[in-house]
């Protein structure tokens, strides 16, 4: 059974796009990335940055409510990864727009912004301004990304670079990330 054609359909709409980085942003968001380059060559950077950064945003509002109806809910183990709900809103109310920069700046970068989602979660942060904040973070982030990786598979399309090269290329920097992960292992215990 060739699955050439389902690949193709899947990678050449931007609504499969959509979908997947929707359900992406209202569950885990780890993949992303993933997405982004996967989709890079088939689209325009500027088509993924917009339709991707919205379906993104909808996706973490989703997520983002579900959270804050976790966290209202009353459930006691669910506090422990709280902060405390009244210093969370007396801090978001003497800077409401340093948490609306912060929101977007964890966004427009591959960190993880889990720790910023529970504490505007926690504080009771609006919804509508937590989707706003994603989607503007995610526009320039998801173009450079978008943009980057059509360069890189251009550039690997005009010089032909075999596949192994790159499985190697991969295989190096997972060699480096275990290496480097051993070195500060050793540095701790010792």
């Amino acid at each position: 059974m060739d699955l050439t054609p389902f690949w193709t359909f899947c990678l050449g709409s931007i609504w499969v796009f959509c979908l997947a980085l929707f359900v992406d942003g209202a569950t885990f968001a780890f993949a992303t990335t993933i997405l982004i380059i996967l989709y890079a060559p088939y689209h325009a950077p500027w088509e993924l940055a917009l339709a991707g950064g919205l379906a993104s945003a909808l996706g973490s509002a989703v997520q983002f409510q579900i959270l804050r109806l976790m966290l209202d809910s009353g459930h006691r183990w669910l506090h422990r990864f709280a902060p405390s709900r009244e210093k969370v809103s007396a801090a978001m109310s003497q800077n409401p727009s340093a948490s609306f920069l912060t929101i977007m700046v964890a966004r427009a970068t591959p960190l993880p912004d889990a720790p910023v989602k529970l504490v505007a979660a926690a504080g009771g942060y609006p919804v509508r301004l937590y989707a706003l904040a994603i989607l503007l973070g995610a526009l320039p982030y998801y173009f450079v990304l978008a943009f980057l990786a059509r360069k890189a598979a251009d550039l690997a399309r005009e010089f032909k670079v075999p596949w192994w090269v790159i499985a190697a290329a991969f295989a190096l920097v997972g060699l480096g990330l275990a290496l480097d992960h051993l070195r500060r292992r050793r540095s701790r215990s010792a």
